[in-house]
């Protein structure tokens, strides 16, 4: 069981819902997946991208968190997260601001400053960033109790690529909730993240674009779970030298005849 926002949850896997070759591999890969949270832009929904869409989601039951993708700054952060409150009838919003054209990386100042303002107005705020400490400092001390670190540039697949950073944000930030999102590429991505004592795995890529999206859902998911068991039961720590697995007391010893 996951506590998040105030709801319960048993999966802790939350699934964007781009890019899918279509709306029946979006609603397979859902459900194999047992994902029970699920990103959605707002952009999206207001273009028309259908309301097939919109009414899949409402079918199958799934807890919505709106996002603000592709705004560029904190003014326009805030407008579209309470016009999709407005849409979405939901006061979750993962908080997003482009800072850098070619990573994508989040926008720090803009990222902080539109928390500070969303978390005033009701808002139960998830903000995607970097791994970065200070912002992270910056965030939580803003009223935010999520975060949502990438593990890489979002949409790259290239994994964790600064775990020392992830462990210390984990190490530091002991009662944050704590996502991983974006960069994950492959299920033992996510399962590493779990491992390091993350509380939950974003992630939309990977999953839509692979030749088949709901079994890859399932196989992230199985890796969560795995990872979070992991961490659970207490991961061994590497060693410099080698230790024999079987004990050699009571081992006889045979001496060479001379």
């Amino acid at each position: 069981m996951w506590q998040l926002g105030g709801k319960i949850f048993n999966s802790r896997l939350i699934l964007g819902t781009s890019r899918y070759r279509s709306p029946h591999q979006l609603r397979r890969a859902i459900a194999q997946s047992g994902a029970e949270i699920v990103t959605v832009s707002l952009r999206r929904q207001a273009s028309g991208d259908g309301s097939g869409f919109w009414g899949l989601l409402r079918e199958i039951n799934v807890t919505i968190l709106p996002n603000t993708a592709n705004c560029r700054s904190a003014k326009e952060a805030v407008m579209t997260a309470q016009m999709a409150r407005d849409v979405f009838k939901t006061n979750w919003i993962k908080l997003e601001t482009v800072g850098d054209e070619l990573t994508l990386q989040p926008d720090p100042f803009a990222l902080v400053e539109a928390a500070q303002i969303l978390i005033k107005d009701g808002f139960e705020v998830f903000p995607y960033t970097t791994e970065d400490l200070v912002v992270a400092e910056r965030l939580l001390a803003a009223g935010c109790k999520i975060l949502m670190p990438w593990a890489s540039p979002i949409g790259s697949g290239q994994g964790i690529v600064n775990p020392a950073a992830l462990k210390t944000l984990r190490a530091r930030m002991p009662e944050a909730t704590l996502i991983v999102d974006a960069g994950i590429g492959l299920p033992s991505h996510a399962a590493h993240a779990m491992e390091m004592g993350y509380d939950g795995v974003m992630l939309n890529t990977a999953v839509a674009l692979a030749d088949d999206a709901p079994k890859m859902a399932e196989a992230f998911a199985r890796a969560i779970e795995a990872g979070r068991l992991g961490y659970e039961a207490g991961l061994m720590l590497p060693r410099q030298f080698a230790e024999a697995s079987t004990p050699t007391l009571g081992t006889p010893f045979h001496k060479e005849s001379a």
